[in-house]
């Protein structure tokens, strides 16, 4: 294992996660979560009350993350396997946070595949709760729009030393909370 991979799982990350808002007992999803490298940070800081579901299409990936998980005694990770479709298999309104790290770019997703995304994300995402991302890969204005588009707003943006493809990098996470709908505002519909 490389030292920068090392030291950000030996507390760097939690460490960086912490100050982004990631507290004990909340239920999180890690879409695209690869191997595990913000996964497992995350799973040591919301504890045993906490949940986190580690989501990804490759499968080799997700048993390493396992693997890894199972050294580090971690039993809060349920692993989800996808095919990469877009529809997320979670009830409305179930999770405090989502994570979207390094995966929305034009390499997995076209423009109308990120949209769809974000719109199953605003889905499951508790009222009061935020997305998470890092948009390695992209424009940050770019993305900002994108998500704003899908009624979010952004709520607070991070400049850290992140872990990427195993060694550190600086980069931006970005945190977004839904919009509110409009109170007294009247809705139409034909009948």
């Amino acid at each position: 294992m490389r030292d920068d991979l090392k030291s950000w799982l030996e507390g760097n990350g939690e460490k960086v996660l912490r100050q982004i808002g990631i507290r004990t007992g909340q239920i999180i999803l890690d879409f695209g979560c690869g191997s595990g490298n913000y996964s497992l940070p995350i799973a040591k800081i919301i504890g045993d009350g906490g949940k986190l579901f580690a989501l990804d299409k490759n499968g080799s990936d997700l048993d390493k993350l396992l693997q890894r998980a199972r050294l580090e005694k971690l039993n809060n990770i349920e692993i989800v396997k996808t095919k990469g479709e877009l529809t997320l298999p979670f009830k409305d309104e179930f999770f405090d946070v989502v994570i979207l790290y390094d995966v929305l770019h034009f390499y997995y997703f076209s423009f109308d595949e990120r949209r769809d995304l974000l719109k199953e994300v605003r889905r499951v995402l508790k009222q009061d709760s935020f997305l998470s991302v890092y948009p390695e890969h992209m424009g940050l204005e770019e993305i900002k729009r994108e998500i704003e588009d899908v009624n979010f707003y952004l709520e607070s943006k991070y400049l850290k030393k992140l872990i990427h493809e195993d060694i550190y990098t600086k980069g931006y996470i970005l945190n977004f909370k839904k919009k509110r709908a409009n109170r007294g505002q009247v809705s139409t519909f034909d009948i």
